[in-house]
């Protein structure tokens, strides 16, 4: 631990022992240890605190400095080292350290304890709790229990820190704050307290009980200049590798984000779509270049990746792969919702917090209706159907370029009319035999190939008839959850 001084001294400033603060004069007793540990875990969750501190060598009532003639590190239980036989008594959810700092009034003593993650910590197999000042089973607590289980099932990965115990100069210099003051459209404050208000106020960084300041994933994961300075976070970086051709053999380009994504999502866009295969058109008097992939679908699927991946996944993060005939987007984690009501369904995000800033930032809208903008630009465009892959720990979104409807797979083929179908039922329509024929660029004369598409739809239980009795010429058709 750094700073230790900076701690005691911060620490020392609180009126009263707490829920994650307690002070001790020479009790080095191992028992009650292992089950301040626990109460101080607990509590901590309890008080959305990072950490929990038992201080030695500091009077109860005055908080002033006695000093302790103790050596944490040196204490033993039989012949066990303390803080072995601590962690084999402990649960394995429990992170804590022993230390101890020359103040000018003697030694002080300093037990740092990780809040509790997953689940309470428990001592013995028992959970223990701080009620006032005293150490208390959690379970004769039920409604102290039930709270803190509710925060341990509210914790947020964007909470956690990401770099610690930098002052407040250096923790700024990690940020690219002017992208934040540029997208949000509010005047770039001339100090740093006024940076670090809307930095503080957006939980970017959080101050420190030593009055230090650490950065959070949030802040990181979104508006780090260089992603290789925090080590956890650097693999999370976008990755895109560009192929010669269809596989994977020949490899042309590769290239690693190196911002965090706010900072780096328009300059990362921009490259894409300057990587994109793209044909040329005749507009008027005028020749144009004209992507094969729709750029609003591109914007949106990258977007997606960044926002709805699992960060618990260690060592990986969101890949664009472009090949001549398509594009793959692949993020860690599988979604949330049914794939089949991805277009209907209310938007959820396992990173609340990360959607909503971004939202903010205007990377995305948050409102459920990137699907739809992703569905309806390859429509537009008369491509095939996105097609979204669930793997154990990942999901793959592929955009195909333009291909002929006779070469389309029937499994393309019907879910593309599905998601058709969804598209026309979000916008109050149905899907019809011409609509579903503009939707492939099909002339009137291959009615009879379509109409044999959609009862294959039918019988596939992906689409019904709004009305079985209508005339065939007539039918209209939903959703199969419709």
């Amino acid at each position: 631990m750094e700073n230790l001084d900076k701690l005691v001294n911060e620490l020392r400033k609180y009126k009263d022992e707490t829920s994650w603060l307690e002070f001790k004069h020479n009790n080095f007793n191992p028992e009650m240890i292992g089950a301040d540990i626990s109460a101080l875990a607990n509590g901590a969750a309890l008080s959305e605190k990072n950490f929990a501190y038992m201080l030695w060598g500091i009077k109860d009532d005055t908080h002033d400095i006695e000093g302790t003639s103790f050596n944490l590190q040196n204490l033993k239980k039989g012949n066990q080292e303390i803080e072995n036989w601590l962690r084999s008594l402990l649960s394995n959810n429990v992170d804590f350290s022993f230390d101890s700092v020359e103040m000018p009034e003697g030694r002080v003593g300093i037990l740092k304890i990780a809040k509790a993650v997953n689940q309470p910590v428990t001592f013995r197999k028992t959970g223990f709790i701080r009620i006032g000042s005293y150490t208390k089973k959690l379970n004769d607590y039920p409604s102290v229990e039930a709270k803190l289980w509710d925060k341990l099932r509210s914790e947020r990965f964007e909470e956690r820190y990401a770099r610690e115990n930098l002052n407040l100069e250096d923790a700024l210099a990690l940020l690219d704050y002017s992208t934040y003051f540029g997208i949000i459209g509010t005047p770039q404050p001339s100090s740093a307290d006024g940076i670090a208000h809307y930095m503080l106020e957006e939980h970017f960084i959080m101050r420190q009980d030593n009055g230090l300041y650490s950065i959070t994933n949030l802040g990181c994961i979104l508006l780090s200049r260089r992603l290789a300075e925090f080590d956890r976070l650097s693999r999370k970086a976008v990755r895109i590798v560009q192929y010669a051709d269809n596989g994977r053999l020949n490899m042309q380009k590769e290239e690693v984000g190196t911002k965090g994504y706010a900072a780096g999502f328009e300059s990362l866009v921009k490259y894409l779509e300057a990587l994109l295969p793209s044909r040329e058109v005749i507009n008027g008097a005028l020749r144009e270049r004209k992507s094969a992939f729709p750029p609003v679908a591109i914007r949106e699927i990258v977007a997606n990746s960044l926002i709805h991946q699992d960060f618990s996944i260690s060592g990986a993060g969101p890949v664009v792969e472009i090949f001549s005939n398509r594009i793959e987007v692949t993020n860690p984690g599988t979604p949330l919702i049914d794939i089949k009501r991805i277009i209907d369904n209310p938007p959820k995000s396992r990173n609340e917090k990360l959607a909503e800033v971004m939202r903010r930032l205007r990377m995305c809208e948050e409102l459920g209706t990137g699907w739809d903008k992703i569905v309806i630009a390859c429509e537009l465009q008369q491509l095939p159907a996105p097609k979204i892959e669930i793997f154990a720990e990942s999901t793959k979104v592929t955009l195909y370029a333009r291909e002929n409807f006779a070469a389309l797979s029937l499994a393309d083929k019907l879910w593309a009319c599905y998601l058709h179908a969804c598209i026309k039922r979000v916008q109050g329509e149905y899907l019809t035999n011409s609509s579903l024929r503009d939707r492939f660029g099909l002339k009137e004369t291959s009615s009879g190939m379509v109409s044999r598409l959609i009862k294959e739809a039918v019988k596939a239980n992906l689409i019904k008839p709004l009305d079985p009795d209508t005339a065939p010429r007539y039918m209209k058709y939903i959703p199969a959850w419709a």
